[in-house]
C-alpha cells in the first residue's frame, strides 16, 4: 500500500481503538520527520546565515524578506521561497543543504524517532509529535539545533568565500521611488528598454525578490537605465542571464512585464 495511504487509514478511518493503532507512530519515521529538520530548524539558520553577510546598508530590506520565507516554510511547508533564493545562484549551496539535511533524516531515523504526518510545520511537531506516545519527538530538537547551527556557519562561510550575491549582498542599490508609489508598469517599461527591448528578451521567470530574465544578448544592456526602475540591486550569475532585484514587489512587476511583452 505505501506507507502514506497506511498512515491515511490507520488514523482517519481505523482510529485508536485498532489493533492497526500499534503501528502509529513508527510509520511517521517515514514521513515529515525529516521535512521538519529542514523547516523548523535549518531555514532559521541559512536565514541568518544571508542576513549576517549581507551588506550592513541592506540589512533592513533583506529582514523581512528572509523573516517571511522562514515563517512561510515554518507555519505553512513551503520551501520554494528558501531555497530559490540560493539554488540558482549557487547549485553547490544546494548540494550543501541536501546533505545536511539527509544527515540529520538518518540520525532521526537510528534514534528511533517517529514525529510528523504529511507536513514539516510546527504544528504538525506539536501534534503528531508533542502529543503521541514513543514518537522521542525530542530527538527532532536535538538534531535539528545540530543542523540549525552547521547551516549557518557552512553557508556564511561559503557566501563569503565565493562571494555570492546571495540577498543583501547586491552592489548597487538605487532610488527606490518608483517601488514606494507603486508604479509597476513604468518599472516594467523602464527593465524591458534598458534590457534592450522585447526581441532581446527569450524568458522572464522570479523568485521571492528578484527577476530572473534570459537574454539574447548581454552587450544591449543600459545599467544606468535599468538603475532608473529603482531596482535594488543588479548582477548576471551566468551568460546571458540577469537577475534584477526588486524585493517583495518582484511579482507585480513580473506580472507588467508579461503584459507588455
Amino acid at each position: 500500500m505505501g506507507v502514506l495511504p497506511a498512515a491515511n487509514k490507520i488514523i482517519f478511518k481505523l482510529g485508536p481503538n485498532s489493533a492497526e493503532w500499534a503501528m502509529m507512530p513508527q510509520l511517521s519515521r517515514f514521513l515529515a520527520q525529516n521535512q521538519m529538520i529542514v523547516t523548523l530548524f535549518m531555514f532559521p539558520g541559512i536565514a541568518y546565515a544571508m542576513y549576517k553577510t549581507a551588506y550592513v546598508k541592506n540589512r533592513p530590506f533583506v529582514k523581512g524578506i528572509l523573516t517571511t520565507m522562514v515563517l512561510t516554510a515554518f507555519l505553512g511547508n513551503i520551501t520554494e521561497p528558501m531555497e530559490f533564493s540560493f539554488l540558482f545562484i549557487s547549485p553547490v549551496l544546494y548540494i550543501i543543504y541536501i546533505l545536511i539535511g539527509a544527515t540529520g533524516s538518518l540520525a532521526l531515523y537510528f534514534m528511533g524517532t517517529a514525529v510528523g504526518y504529511i507536513r514539516g510545520t510546527t504544528f504538525d511537531f506539536i501534534i503528531f509529535g508533542v502529543m503521541y506516545e514513543n514518537s522521542k519527538f525530542y530527538n527532532v530538537i536535538i538534531v535539528g539545533l545540530i543542523t540549525m547551527f552547521l547551516s549557518y556557519f557552512i553557508f556564511k562561510w561559503y557566501i563569503e568565500k565565493r562571494n555570492l550575491a546571495t540577498l543583501g549582498r547586491e552592489e548597487e542599490i538605487s532610488d527606490s521611488k518608483l517601488l514606494s508609489e507603486k508604479k509597476y508598469k513604468e518599472i516594467a517599461e523602464i527593465v524591458i528598454e534598458a534590457l534592450g527591448g522585447r526581441d532581446n528578451i527569450v524568458h522572464v521567470d522570479n523568485c521571492i525578490s528578484r527577476l530572473r530574465i534570459d537574454l539574447k544578448s548581454m552587450d544591449v544592456i543600459n545599467r544606468e537605465k535599468l538603475k532608473k526602475s529603482g531596482t535594488l540591486g543588479i548582477f548576471s550569475p551566468s551568460k546571458n542571464h540577469i537577475h534584477v532585484v526588486f524585493g517583495s514587489h518582484v511579482e507585480f512587476v513580473r506580472n507588467e512585464i508579461d503584459e507588455l511583452i
